[in-house]
């Protein structure tokens, strides 16, 4: 790195920290000139980038079946046979705490934007969603969810839901798309020659969502959030479905030459990553607008939403244009790729603001996070109550009851490709007309991470390439939602920068690398952060749909896979439930990998295969079973610890009792069989108790 690189931008832009200073004040007096504009906001705009960017590097990027990694808006995978896949989660916290339905609305319609610019058809959605009630804000966030997805007609079709005090007021929603395209077909955002044309189509631009990015994203929340309300964008998914009709087909046509959403800071942002290579000027005045008197700075760095940028070569501008006016969509050609380097905007021919493209994108300066450790507090005894009580305590807290009430409120089953619904492991959609599948996951830690974020880092990537695994998919690449609190606080730094190891390490030994992301920082109230809270979407190829397994059946050995690594209560439900936080957990990489592997297999020929997760085996075998409508007879111990247990891998195989074959893993896995399906209990407890204390809460 260029030792300019290395200085605060305000320093590459030849200011002073004096002048920084005046320039804010001005801004905050009198936000009317554009280039002040939008170097606030760019400086907002990539605070995330800036703390992490130097930690990112330690994620593996690449593999064997990588099309396209980090950089662009969203990563791509070669799936074979000439298809690919586009795949990204991201998050839209700060605004669906102000604002949950437009705030949760708005960030499923900018992951969707995402995944069209590379090119690709929408095909799945997964969100994770963490708050500390099921509460009207947690209600409100579903139903923004639910609308945009329903409306835009792509299929909700897994994710997460926790409910913890320590989101209580500052929620997270993380949104992950999954999009299809010939490999033929991918699309790229940096404008790839000068003279060509930027065009932008869909709808028209007005005041919502200013400051978006640098009011909500890139601050704490406190007691004036009523007051950043404004500063939420306002969704139209019906707008969006055509937006994304309007850009499958101009890339179908190969009437683009490059794609870009513009979505945070507005133009600003997305032009000048489209003219990181060459150089942009924009015609501000040009830019549809639904709102009178807008200034040149607002239109620069509007979010107002359903809009993208196309860079279009000349002679084939009627032909884009023809394709718009088809779907009723705004469109201007609002400026021209040059050779300057240089970012540059206009109003009625006269230049209002230039800035090097290149200082807010791959010049943007890195910062080494300060960090600082923390020790967590020593594992006290934990006094879980008798088997049967505790399970049904668990099943029925919000922490574990069943997500129905919220998955019911999504269109499962639109476009016709999901095999396996919500409510078990990963997703499973079915890649048409073949008869191979693609397995999809949505995965986070939290709790654990408040005592090991490392090991919470390794756990978020695990039990994301579990769940694909559980359905017989192998995984193939990760893409990660990193939710921290504020960065500049030593102790975040050093959260930040563990998970990210932890992570980094996990992906190793499993052979998968991350293509995607989002860092999301500042979640903070009052001063308050949150856990830090890792969250990893996982893709993987299932051979054939029809041999997902659906649910045991009577007569099956269950058996249990496990790891090398050790049960613990630290960080478990049960420890939060009826213990206190403490402990130091640990994970056996290269045992973990190997258990992946195991369950990739067994899923061929099981009945059903499940991961161990959240409340530990017995949660775990009460899911299972209410899964497939029959109960077991087990041979365990009653054992907290064995019952109750979480962080050690798990999974839990249900096979004919005939097709019993010995452990292939060389040790690596210790596979035994605990018991035999059949009946209408388990763990002495009739199935009836389990459905209602699972489905009704209590």
């Amino acid at each position: 790195m260029s030792p300019v690189a290395e200085q605060p931008l305000h320093r590459q832009l030849g200011l002073t920290d004096g002048e920084l200073d005046r320039i804010v004040s001005l801004l905050a007096r009198e936000p009317n000139h554009l280039e002040l504009a939008v170097f606030s906001l760019l400086w907002s705009e990539h605070c995330g980038y800036k703390h992490s960017a130097l930690l990112l590097r330690r994620l593996p990027s690449e593999g064997p079946h990588v099309l396209q990694g980090p950089g662009e808006n969203a990563g791509v995978l070669d799936l074979g046979d000439g298809l690919a896949v586009a795949f990204k989660v991201e998050s839209h916290n700060h605004p669906s705490a102000v604002e949950p339905f437009q705030g949760a609305a708005t960030g499923v319609g900018g992951i969707l934007r995402d995944i069209s610019a590379m090119g690709a058809r929408p095909v799945a959605l997964l969100d994770g969603l963490r708050f500390g009630a099921p509460d009207d804000h947690f209600s409100r966030a579903v139903g923004g969810v639910g609308h945009y997805g329903n409306c835009v007609g792509v299929p909700t079709v897994g994710g997460e839901v926790v409910f913890d005090d320590s989101y209580a007021s500052n929620c997270l929603v993380n949104a992950m798309c999954v999009g299809l395209l010939p490999v033929e077909q991918l699309t790229r955002a940096r404008a790839t020659g000068a003279g060509s044309l930027v065009l932008l189509y869909g709808a028209t631009t007005g005041r919502d969502g200013i400051g978006g990015a640098s009011v909500l994203a890139s601050a704490e929340l406190g007691e004036g959030d009523a007051d950043k309300r404004p500063s939420v964008q306002v969704g139209d998914p019906f707008t969006g479905k055509r937006l994304i009709e309007v850009s499958v087909e101009l890339v179908e046509r190969g009437l683009v030459l490059s794609l870009q959403d513009c979505g945070a800071a507005g133009l600003a942002s997305s032009l000048s990553e489209m003219a990181a290579d060459y150089g942009i000027d924009v015609h501000l005045d040009r830019v549809p607008q639904r709102e009178e008197g807008m200034e040149p700075w607002e239109v620069m760095i509007s979010e107002s939403q359903e809009r993208m940028v196309a860079i279009v070569a000349p002679d084939r501008l009627a032909d884009v244009e023809a394709v718009i006016d088809r779907w009723e969509l705004h469109r201007a050609v609002i400026g021209e790729v040059t050779e300057t380097g240089l970012l540059r905007a206009l109003w009625d021919g006269e230049e209002v603001g230039a800035i090097p493209a290149g200082f807010l994108t791959d010049h943007c300066p890195r910062y080494s996070v300060e960090r600082e450790p923390r020790i967590p507090p020593g594992e006290t005894p934990t006094a879980v109550p008798p088997t049967a009580e505790a399970v049904l305590e668990l099943l029925a807290s919000p922490a574990l009851r069943s997500r129905a009430f919220v998955t019911r409120r999504y269109d499962q089953l639109v476009q016709s490709r999901t095999v396996r619904r919500p409510g078990l492991d990963a997703a499973v959609l079915r890649l048409r007309p073949d008869w191979r599948g693609l397995a999809v996951t949505l995965d986070g830690q939290g709790r654990l991470g408040a005592l090991d974020p490392r090991v919470a880092g390794q756990l978020a990537i695990l039990e994301a390439a579990r769940n694909v695994a559980c359905v017989g998919g192998e995984p193939l690449g990760f893409t990660d939602c990193l939710n921290f609190g504020n960065p500049e606080k030593p102790e975040i730094g050093w959260e930040l920068a563990e998970s990210i190891e932890g992570m980094g390490l996990a992906c190793e030994a499993l052979g998968v690398p991350i293509v995607s992301g989002n860092v999301s920082l500042y979640n903070d109230t009052d001063g308050r952060s949150i856990p830090p809270t890792p969250v990893v979407g996982c893709v993987g190829v299932v051979p054939d749909v029809r041999r997902v397994p659906r649910g045991w059946r009577e007569g099956d050995a269950l058996l249990l896979a496990r790891s090398r690594s050790p049960l613990t209560l630290a960080g478990s439900e049960a420890q939060a439930r009826w213990g206190a936080p403490g402990g130091t957990p640990s994970l056996d990489l290269a045992s973990e990998a190997a258990l992946v592997g195991y369950a990739t297999r067994a899923a061929r020929h099981a009945s059903l295969v499940h991961d161990v997760a959240e409340g530990g085996l017995a949660v775990a075998l009460a899911e299972a079973a209410l899964w497939s409508g029959l109960g077991a007879s087990l041979e365990l111990d009653d054992d907290p610890l064995t019952l109750f247990g979480e962080v050690g891998g798990q999974v839990i195989v249900a096979v004919p009792s005939d097709q019993v074959e010995p452990d292939p893993t060389g040790g690596d896995v210790d596979v035994r069989r605990i018991g035999t399906v059949g009946g209408h209990e388990l763990l002495g407890i009739p199935l009836e108790r389990l459905t209602e204390a699972y489905e009704g809460g209590r």
